[in-house]
């Protein structure tokens, strides 16, 4: 698909590099993003990657409508590579029981034991394709074949904060409590968005990359306590 520009009103543009969801794709995406963001322009006031596309929020009395489709067209043509804005991490989550309620009837439907689920998804390296949703609720992407479930019958009226779920090919954690159809493998103490930091409240961003470990019942009420008395920044989770 050739790169396109939309208009968002008079002070949004959209730049759309396809119409698919994967990770190659969306390699662009955060490719045009660090490119646009390089060049530092005046007036940009947000710069919201997805899964294909990356809107732009300007101040059009600022930075002008054509010169800034030119640039955003010109992003379009960055090479994908690692991107330098892009930060690993390693996130605890406590598994199944009351913390992950769906975990027995995920390992059913798929033919695999409690613990091969519990392997195969910290495992990988999930990619952060884009916050939406919820403040901080971040679509990670891609699964295995095997553990791609459809979203749940009936969703649930609350999903408790911190939850780690999954749904098709993609996992998430809720930031916050909210009614929520994916199913519910385990929790983690980390604080997904903090209202107390004004320069980075959410604690992912597209781009990063995540990966689960898991901890014991015991570790993870020793990191919930410190994370609940501000013992722990977000740093803790960065991976090393």
């Amino acid at each position: 698909m050739k790169p396109r520009l939309l208009d968002l009103g008079d002070g949004a543009l959209t730049l759309e590099l396809g119409d698919r969801i994967d990770a190659a794709l969306n390699a662009k995406v955060m490719a045009a993003r660090d490119s646009l963001v390089a060049l530092r322009l005046d007036g940009i006031s947000d710069v919201v990657p997805t899964y294909r596309s990356l809107t732009v929020h300007f101040d059009p009395l600022r930075l002008d409508r054509n010169m800034l489709g030119r640039r955003l067209l010109e992003a379009a043509l960055a090479p994908s590579q690692e991107s330098a804005l892009a930060t690993r991490w390693l996130i605890p989550v406590v598994f199944g029981e009351e913390f992950g309620p769906d975990l027995a009837e995920v390992a059913r439907v798929t033919g695999h034991s409690e613990a091969a689920v519990i392997d195969a998804l910290c495992a990988i390296e999930l990619r952060v394709f884009l916050i939406g949703f919820l403040p901080g609720f971040p679509y990670l992407g891609e699964l295995p074949e095997w553990l791609r479930l459809p979203r749940l019958a009936t969703p649930r009226a609350a999903v408790p904060a911190n939850s780690l779920a999954i749904a098709g090919a993609q996992a998430a954690v809720y930031p916050w409590a909210s009614p929520g159809g994916w199913h519910l493998l385990g929790r983690t103490p980390a604080r997904l968005f903090d209202l107390n930091d004004a320069t980075r409240p959410a604690l992912l961003a597209p781009g990063d990359t995540v990966r689960f470990t898991p901890v014991s019942r015991d570790e993870f009420d020793r990191l919930a306590t410190a994370v609940a008395l501000r013992e722990l920044d977000a740093a803790q989770w960065q991976a090393k």
